[in-house]
């Protein structure tokens, strides 16, 4: 009873608790998603065509750079949260402290490293003669606020695993308000351009940075700053533990790539637009998924750590039914708004237009599998197996993805890319229920969990 007061973490589960805990993480992912957006349409209609392409050229940096602290971030949660469960609150501290600081050098080092070689790295992602200056005022600018990047990640993610994740939300609801508010400042009225977008966004990063050093320094949740331990084997548990996080945004840059290769070649630049439109929706409606896996994740951890095997098989249940009515939503709002959510960014009549709502009916049924493939891979993460976790987001991210789009577009034409996201989804489902059935055995939660 005490220690239901003490820590969020170790209450009774019901569909109620378990929501009420996810909730705020998955509004920070739904309103991360809604600014992403808006920062892509305020530089087309306030900056120009050639910027959004910039934008575009060097997404893989910040890929890898989200990939990095989200490894970091949710591997450590996992960590941090079993020792608590294990009633080893201190050295849980000690190792979070060490992880944010760790976190914080991982930003310099490479903010540093690419401010020295940003030419060379912005040429080797191919960008042009005419996109190099683009490139370059925003990128540079981004790198100078890389280490708060990281710190944004980092908190949004812990103060959850310290039983707080209302705060969790209100650091990303800040942070993408002020960014969207400073976005319009700096490249309206002051005239900036693309660097207006770059230092809205860094600016935000700093919000979240400093309100959660701020928020653990005083020491209102179940963790707290102490001075750390140097223990290397946390950092290397944290990032095996997270790697499936990098893995996905590694293939995210690689997979984009070929869709864009694949689509210029059957349908020429209207083909590659039709395909970033689908996957900026992909993004924001998948962000519900994510939000829910990563919200419900130090509850998975916690009962791990406390070897609370009955609790453990309750939150499981819980969770697939939800995903499974999720996904079935999801799925149909898809299916009816879809030409809706294109509109948004292509009108009626346009030959991108037409292509996308083609396209996005095919790759709609790729929603029924999804929301339960992102809940695997941060499940296995939470249960500290992140060699499972990141086999799976090889799998759904780049392995079938590759493979299909090798080989049915010359098969099918451009239906086969439309295909190959809802068959490699639907491939990586039936691999995750094969391991987690396989491993049930280690972890004593699934057996019961798949009985819905």
């Amino acid at each position: 009873m005490n220690d239901a007061k003490i820590n969020p973490l170790s209450r009774d589960i019901t569909i109620g608790s378990l929501l009420r805990f996810a909730l705020p993480t998955i509004v920070t992912m739904l309103f991360m998603g809604l600014y992403t957006i808006g920062d892509t349409i305020f530089v087309s209609h306030f900056v120009d065509t050639n910027a959004l392409s910039a934008m575009n050229i060097v997404t893989p940096v910040i890929h890898i750079i989200v990939g990095l602290a989200t490894m970091l971030a949710t591997g450590g949660s996992a960590v941090v949260a079993r020792k608590m469960g294990a009633g080893k609150e201190k050295e849980a501290s000690q190792d979070f402290t060490l992880i944010v600081f760790f976190g914080i050098a991982l930003g310099a080092a490479i903010a540093l490293a690419g401010s020295v070689f940003i030419d060379e790295l912005i040429l080797g992602l191919g960008a042009s003669e005419l996109l190099f200056p683009y490139c370059r005022d925003y990128l540079l600018i981004l790198l100078v606020f890389t280490p708060a990047s990281m710190l944004q990640v980092l908190f949004q993610n812990l103060v959850i695993t310290a039983g707080r994740p209302g705060f969790g939300m209100a650091l990303s609801i800040g942070a993408g308000a002020v960014n969207v508010f400073l976005d319009y400042i700096f490249m309206v009225p002051f005239n900036m351009g693309i660097r207006g977008s770059a230092l809205g966004t860094g600016i935000g990063y700093l919000i979240p940075a400093v309100a959660g050093f701020v928020f653990f320094l005083a020491g209102k949740g179940n963790m707290r700053f102490e001075k750390p331990v140097f223990r290397p084997g946390v950092l290397i548990e944290s990032c095996g533990n997270g790697c499936s996080e990098m893995v996905s945004q590694a293939a995210s840059a690689v997979t984009t790539f070929l869709f864009n290769t694949v689509m210029i070649r059957l349908l020429g630049e209207d083909g590659v637009a039709a395909v970033t439109i689908i996957i900026y929706t992909q993004f924001l409606l998948n962000a519900l998924y994510t939000g829910f896996s990563m919200g419900v994740a130090p509850i998975i951890s916690y009962n791990h750590g406390s070897r609370d095997f009955e609790k453990l098989k309750k939150v499981f249940r819980i969770c697939l039914r939800f995903l499974a009515a999720v996904s079935a939503l999801v799925f149909m709002v898809s299916m009816t708004a879809g030409s809706w959510l294109i509109r948004i960014f292509s009108p009626v009549g346009t030959a991108v237009y037409d292509i996308a709502r083609e396209g996005f009916f095919i790759f709609s049924f790729s929603f029924l599998f999804c929301g339960f493939n992102l809940f695997a891979s941060s499940a296995f993460t939470a249960l500290s197996n992140g060699k499972i976790s990141a086999f799976l987001s090889f799998l759904r991210t780049f392995g079938f993805i590759t493979l299909l789009l090798l080989l049915l577009p010359k098969a099918i034409g451009v239906t086969g890319v439309w295909l190959a996201v809802p068959i490699a989804e639907s491939a990586t489902m039936m691999t995750a229920v094969f391991l987690m059935r396989q491993n049930n055995r280690k972890y004593n939660c699934f057996h019961r969990a798949n009985k819905i």
